[in-house]
């Protein structure tokens, strides 16, 4: 022991403590006279060498000795005081000093930016928010504060009076009888407008008596003389039923139209006033175009957006106007002047138009009164047809007969010329991007009202919104369905509480059973019922022959229709637009992505690996090759097109080389994974993404997204190939090569989907295993998942008594898997996050049991247990039951068949 303290220092007194603090106190002395003797430079470097050989808990002695004695001289208030006081001192600050405020730090930028401090500031000063911010959306009305000051012609107090005056210059006495005459001709021009709509008024105002809602007010000295009892009832009654309507509206949900309108007036066709219809005269180049956009149109705030400037846009509620409001306001927009052309973008397919709610105007209903009516009051906006004037309706109406017929009733009623496009729709709303029926355009109506490049950027994003909406509804539709019932039980029992005392209620079941019945069928009626039919008396009168305009009727109608090689041709055209889109979006893939990777490989400054470049590309490269020659053969034949060529053959030659797609669709998933890996493990490809995703050079889109497009393009094949055949006559030679071609592209597709739908049972798959917690492997060959169940587990008090008799009582929830060759059984459980509504759902694994293994026992309903069942394996037993008796009859009916099917095999 005395070797081991004297090894380092044979002098140092161990054993003696006093003489070991004497020791040590000269040391300190020394090296504090050295301390004293270096220069600053020396002691920082002599510090940073001792701070570096203390531990943690010696520096943490020197921390507490620094906040001991050294006392902080500034500290930030933002993070001592509470929000609302930092938000009261920030009030007082001006808008200037607020933004200087937000450079200092992010919480200061975070506070200075609240929606508290700047919404007063706007709308003291006038300044709306145009839209509504959503929840976590914070800056808006700082934004909006901005921009308005931004927009304001500042000017000094001289450079106003320079150009404005001031109001104390007096006026030379030439201005004041300007002035005088100017609001002379202005005054009298308002009387003669006054005068003149007076006039018109009188003239269609209905008679004093005539059943209208003025008239009402008054009695008629005629009328004859009622007994004071029936006067009485007649009050009664009419009173009750004032009283109905004002409950009624009242309870109407208070919503918004989406053109600015908060009612929907409904004019009436006899005080249908023309005072603002122009006479025509005014010059062709002077003459506003008009488009009408529905709101049932996807995404039709880009619509708007990408409006022209100078065309009068009218945005309107598909689900709140009639054609009356409609007209109102077109009219109101137009205010008095004629139009070159109309435009109504619209819901509908190749037969009808969905302008609005409960109006699917096709040929059935196109000559109802009503209907005939809007037509021909639009009709009267537009410029004759001698001048230009035309109406363009943004639905495929050109794709089959009876689109063509609806155009050309339409040319008949109005004397204008109606068109469509006549291509057949690849996507989305594309077929408003094809060639269109009529004269030839200067160019193509979409551009004459829209933006050429905003309008393509909508349809291509469409594509993707109405695949999101699919899978929406799909997730939604249970909730509606709940939903639904909810509401109308309020229903019923609103109007059973309205209508009924309390005591009378128990004795009218089957009224609230018939209200119940009602209500349903009511909620499983289809719109199409909604739809007005036809009057067959209208169509046979205004299509006699009898008719002195037959002949122009005729006439119109053979200049709409089109021979059946225009047709087809047609057709091809639309195809090879379309392939030469898909070629072009192949080519982003290739341009953007591809080839910088490989330039930067070459270039030793690499962002990928050579061999994840090949997993990630070489497939959609090699399908591009492949397109690229197919474009190249269509081009070919159309450049030589005639009646008698065909296409059919060239399909063929394309269908006999899909094992490229094949690869690529084999693949798809693992190239997925490789860009999800390398986009999280690679920096510098994560940061090449983000440069290039979603850009204008890309369509907005990003590379997965990019590299969906070729699983969609056989659908449009197929749609294409059946229009094509449509208008191929029988005896044509294109005819049966174009079947073989539907046949096999039709093949093709259905191994597509089916790989899709491998793919998806996979994944579900694998996100079951990844919530229920301990649950075993469920990734097998040919396991797909049925059906999901939630159930009540049950327990039985006394088994020996009768199952009328038995009392249960419920001890947990249970979830029901079950997939086609077992049933998983999980413990179900619920956990609420603080301060949100929404809650999870857990699981925990507790059984699985093979199908042909598992019995099934029905529990007959009684006084004390509803909807209940017995599932047992060959080691565990679960009584079950469901909230709602649909439930369980599909639960045992799907698990039967379940079972069956797993015995025989």
């Amino acid at each position: 022991m005395e070797s081991f303290h004297t090894r380092f220092s044979a002098w140092t007194p161990f054993s003696n403590k006093s003489l070991n603090r004497q020791l040590f106190q000269e040391r300190v002395a020394l090296i504090s006279h050295w301390f004293d003797l270096w220069t600053n430079k020396q002691r920082q470097e002599f510090l940073s060498t001792i701070f570096l050989r203390c531990s943690k808990s010696q520096l943490r002695v020197i921390q507490d000795w620094f906040s001991e004695r050294i006392q902080v001289a500034k500290v930030d208030f933002l993070t001592v005081l509470p929000r609302f006081i930092s938000l009261y001192i920030f009030s007082f600050l001006n808008p200037k000093d607020l933004c200087a405020a937000a450079q200092v730090s992010w919480p200061w930028k975070f506070l200075t930016e609240q929606d508290c401090l700047w919404m007063p500031r706007c709308i003291k000063l006038g300044w709306f928010l145009p839209y509504t911010p959503a929840e976590n959306e914070y800056g808006a009305w700082k934004y909006h504060y901005i921009a308005c000051v931004s927009s304001l012609d500042w000017l000094t107090p001289r450079e106003a009076a320079a150009i404005y005056g001031t109001l104390n210059e007096p006026k030379t006495e030439d201005e004041e009888v300007q002035e005088r005459q100017r609001e002379k001709c202005l005054r009298k021009i308002i009387w003669e407008k006054i005068a003149l709509r007076k006039k018109e008024l009188f003239r269609v105002r209905p008679p004093w008596v005539s059943g209208t809602l003025c008239s009402r007010s008054f009695k008629s000295k005629c009328q004859p003389r009622l007994s004071q009892t029936m006067r009485d009832q007649v009050g009664l009654h009419e009173t009750l039923e004032k009283q109905l309507v004002l409950a009624s509206l009242e309870a109407l949900p208070k919503r918004s139209n989406v053109s600015g309108c908060h009612s929907y007036p409904s004019l009436s066709k006899k005080n249908w006033c023309g005072v603002y219809k122009n006479d025509g005269s005014s010059s062709h180049s002077l003459q506003p175009h008009l488009i009408l956009i529905s709101s049932r149109i996807p995404a039709y705030e880009m619509v708007v957006n990408s409006v022209r400037a100078g065309i009068i846009s009218v945005v309107y509620d598909y689900s709140s106007l009639t054609l009356e409001s409609l007209l109102y306001l077109t009219e109101k927009a137009l205010d008095g002047q004629k139009v070159q052309s109309v435009g109504i973008f619209s819901d509908g397919n190749s037969r009808e138009i969905n302008l609005i709610q409960g109006y699917e105007i096709g040929i059935k209903n196109l000559l109802r009164p009503e209907v005939r009516d809007f037509w021909e009051k639009l009709g009267s906006y537009v410029a004759p047809e001698e001048a230009g004037g035309h109406v363009d309706i943004f639905v495929p109406l050109g794709a089959s007969e009876a689109g063509i017929e609806v155009l050309s009733q339409l040319s008949q009623l109005t004397g204008t010329l109606f068109t469509a496009p006549a291509g057949i729709a690849t996507g989305s709303y594309q077929h408003i991007l094809s060639e269109w029926l009529g004269r030839p355009w200067e160019r193509a109506p979409p551009f004459i009202y829209f933006n050429e490049a905003k309008l393509q950027a909508w349809s291509s994003f469409t594509d993707f919104l109405e695949d999101t909406l699919k899978s929406v509804r799909k997730q939604l539709s249970p909730l509606f369905k709940d939903l639904k019932k909810n509401i109308s039980g309020r229903m019923i029992g609103q109007f059973i509480f309205d209508t009924m005392s309390m005591v009378n209620i128990p004795n009218n079941e089957e009224i609230v059973q018939a209200l119940a019945d009602g209500l349903t069928e009511l909620s499983k009626e289809n719109s199409e019922r909604n739809v007005i039919k036809d009057n067959p008396q209208d169509a046979k009168s205004s299509l006699s022959k009898n008719d002195p305009n037959f002949e122009l009727l005729v006439k119109l109608e053979r200049k709409l229709q089109l021979d059946s090689a225009e047709k087809r041709t047609c057709v091809v055209r639309e195809l090879l637009q379309s392939e030469r889109r898909y070629v072009q979006m192949l080519e982003i893939v290739r341009d953007v992505y591809a080839k910088p990777l490989r330039a930067a490989l070459s270039s030793n400054r690499a962002i990928l690996s050579a061999a994840n470049i090949q997993i990630i590309f070489s497939d959609i490269l090699r399908i591009l090759c492949l397109n690229r020659h197919f474009l190249e053969d269509l081009k070919d034949r159309l450049r030589e097109w005639g009646p008698a060529h065909c296409v059919g053959e060239i399909f063929m030659k394309f269908g006999s080389q899909l094992n490229t797609y094949t690869n690529f669709f084999n693949n798809y998933p693992v190239v997925l994974k490789t860009i999800e890996k390398c986009r999280e493990m690679i920096p510098a490809f994560r940061a090449f993404l983000k440069r290039h995703d979603k850009t204008v050079a890309t369509k907005m889109m990003s590379l997965p997204e990019l590299l969906l497009y070729p699983s969609r393009r056989f659908e449009e094949y197929i749609h294409l190939l059946c229009a094509l055949r449509l208008h191929t006559p029988a005896e044509h030679v294109d005819r049966g090569d174009l079947t073989a071609a539907i046949d096999q592209i039709k093949k093709y597709k259905g191994y597509i989907d089916q790989m899709k739908q491998n793919i998806n049972m996979k994944d579900q798959l694998s996100d079951i295993q990844k919530i229920i917690w301990g649950c075993p492997t469920l990734s097998e060959v040919n396991r797909y998942l049925i059906r999901v169940q939630d159930v009540a587990q049950l327990q039985c008090c006394d088994e020996e008594i009768s199952f009328s008799l038995r009392l249960y009582e419920h001890t947990r929830d249970l979830s029901l898997f079950l997939f086609n060759d077992a049933l998983l059984v999980s413990s179900r459980g619920t956990s609420h996050t603080p301060f949100e509504r929404t809650s999870k759902s857990t699981y925990q694994f507790v059984a699985s049991v093979a199908l042909h293994r598992l019995l099934i026992e029905d529990i007959p309903d009684s006084k004390y247990i509803r909807n209940a069942f017995i599932l047992q394996g060959p080691k565990h037993e679960w009584i079950c039951a469901t909230e709602l008796e649909d439930d369980k009859f599909l639960w045992l009916s799907v698990l039967q068949n379940a079972i069956k099917s797993s015995i025989e095999k």
